[in-house]
């Protein structure tokens, strides 16, 4: 057995036999031409089919996954009708006097360096975008034929860019596929019932084919490098997308463990497939909001795989902890548009920064505490240096032009707290005024409910924010005087404790006397045998884990 460790890009397991497929030679001859004109109308031309090929491309992507994500072609279509790009284009045949096809690759290359260098990963990721539309107008100028169907299905053999090769399209047997690497249109137009799942030596978890990839419900991992094999053509591999493990020829007992976990995972989907698209009701027709927690960008396919509908409790904490300095204002923006763009409409509640306490980063150099839970972290850390709570809210602020976007301060103990919030938080909207830069005015702003304070002076703070979300791991600790990381105070730390569940109750009593919404993103919220209680209290939103949606839904939809 060979294990081969690459990046998870969409979750699921995938057993099966390999196909590995060669890679695509885009050599393009470089020729001298007498008459750049005809040249020029040679490139338009074939620019104008491509663009009419990516119109149907996205069509038939929209037909069978929705506007939402179809509209990556769109984009394609836009770039090559992007005026730079033709100006690049016409002019090196002008000047150089070489033919289209070699203009059209030595644009292509330009234009994918420019964003390779760029400091944001979604616009690096863009360069295998310009690359795949600049690949299809060569096609079209070398003759070769788009194999693009009205269902959008693989058609034969001859497949656009020969990425699906050997008859895959046409036996019977489905293959986990192998690839140095695979553009946007190659994996929008592959045969779902024949193929298992995908492994790339090339791509990352930002790009337009990992998100289709989500989409299309295949697991994926990309990233596999030099441990890309030919050779591995016609083995048995196992695939696990979550976790990025390859394992190609596995053992025995591999086998038998991930066809367990697939079996579980196959009782789960079959929950999804009868609970998509449900309502998260009652049967008496008390309606709940069910979201899902993360704490990465990537997180967001499984909160799109689960069905959940939004996300409730986004941990942005984890954009500090796993840098090893200050993330900027653009790496933020990047992460959070990122996973606005991919949820759509659905709501996405962005926790501000929560360091301090077990959370602890080097480069903050806050000083040693001996009780850290009550200690300098959160919005305290927040209000006291406000020069690191700007960049994030001006990321989040320029994050919420492209989708539902709202902000959820946590350890909220006062009015006054919320007030100073929302002060630093009006500044970084004056500034981007300023700047011409675009956000949402009317971006929703809430709170966790996490101290005894915050539930005492709920009324008040309800008056000051949109929403209230209750953390019921820190209010369990601080109503019962229990540090959650004592592990000798486990059985005194007890969360369906009256004192908890009354907690919530004044909570949620105050968030509807004036007129907003209330949910809870703490571990309680996924706690079945608590769902009555919710209920009856007349919970707005339950925030869970991804694989706890269903059983949730499930449960709910049965009361």
């Amino acid at each position: 057995m060979r294990t081969i460790q690459g990046v998870s890009v969409s979750a699921g397991i995938a057993i099966g036999t390999v196909r590995v497929l060669a890679a695509v030679d885009y050599a393009v001859e470089r020729r001298l031409i007498d008459d750049p004109q005809a040249e020029m109308d040679r490139f338009r031309a074939a620019r104008d089919t491509a663009v009419a090929q990516l119109k149907q491309l996205r069509d038939n992507v929209a037909a069978e996954f929705g506007e939402n994500k179809a509209e990556l072609f769109d984009a394609h279509r836009l770039m090559l009708q992007d005026p730079d790009y033709a100006e690049c284009v016409e002019g090196l045949i002008a000047q150089d006097k070489v033919n289209a096809e070699f203009a059209v690759k030595s644009a292509a290359e330009q234009f994918a360096a420019m964003f390779a260098a760029m400091d944001s990963s979604t616009m690096q990721a863009r360069a295998a975008d310009v690359k795949d539309v600049s690949r299809r107008v060569m096609n079209v100028l070398q003759g070769k034929r788009d194999s693009t169907a009205q269902d959008g299905s693989v058609q034969g053999d001859a497949v656009q860019n020969g990425i699906v090769q050997n008859g895959i399209a046409q036996n019977g047997e489905s293959h986990i596929i192998f690839a140095e690497d695979l553009a946007p249109s190659d994996t929008a137009q592959l045969d779902r019932a024949k193929v298992l799942g995908l492994v790339t030596a090339k791509g990352s978890a930002n790009s337009h084919t990992a998100i289709l990839a989500r989409t299309m419900g295949l697991p994926a991992i990309t990233g596999i490098g030099d441990a890309f094999d030919p050779a591995d053509d016609g083995h048995v591999a196992v695939i696990d997308g979550t976790s990025g493990a390859v394992f190609v020829d596995p053992d025995e007992a591999t086998l038998t463990e991930y066809r367990r976990r697939k079996a579980e995972a196959e009782e789960h989907l079959s929950l999804l497939r009868k609970l998509k698209g449900k309502p998260t009701e009652t049967k008496s027709g008390q309606r709940v909001h069910l979201y899902a927690n993360i704490s990465r960008p990537s997180d967001a396919a499984a909160v799109l795989a689960n069905d959940a509908e939004g996300i409730g409790l986004f941990r942005s904490e984890f954009l500090y902890l796993e840098r090893e300095d200050w993330p900027t204002e653009e790496f933020q923006f990047d992460a959070y548009g990122q996973v606005a763009q991919e949820m759509g409409d659905r709501p996405v509640i962005i926790r501000t920064l929560d360091i301090g306490a077990d959370k602890q980063v080097d480069y903050f150099n806050l000083s040693h505490e001996d009780n850290p839970a009550l200690g300098y972290r959160a919005i305290r850390i927040c209000l006291t240096r406000p020069e690191i709570f700007k960049v994030q809210l001006r990321a989040l602020l320029r994050a919420s032009a492209y989708g539902n976007i709202a902000i959820m301060l946590p350890m909220i103990t006062s009015v006054q707290e919320v007030r100073d919030a929302k002060r630093i938080l009006e500044e970084a909207k004056s500034e981007l005024r300023g700047e011409l830069i675009d956000f949402n005015e009317s971006i929703q702003i809430g709170v966790m409910i996490e101290t005894p304070a915050s539930v005492i002076m709920a009324d008040e703070l309800a008056a000051e924010v949109d929403f209230f979300s209750i953390g019921t791991n820190d209010l369990t600790q601080y109503t019962l005087a229990c540090d959650r990381q004592n592990p000798s105070l486990e059985r005194f730390a007890d969360p369906h404790s009256p004192a908890v569940l009354r907690m919530i109750q004044m909570t949620i009593e105050a968030a509807h006397r004036h007129g907003i919404w209330c949910g809870i993103c703490g571990e309680l919220g996924a706690d079945l045998s608590l769902t009555d209680t919710f209920l009856r209290l007349g919970i707005d939103e339950l925030s869970v884990s991804p694989t706890s949606v269903l059983p949730l839904r499930n449960v709910i939809r049965n009361h």
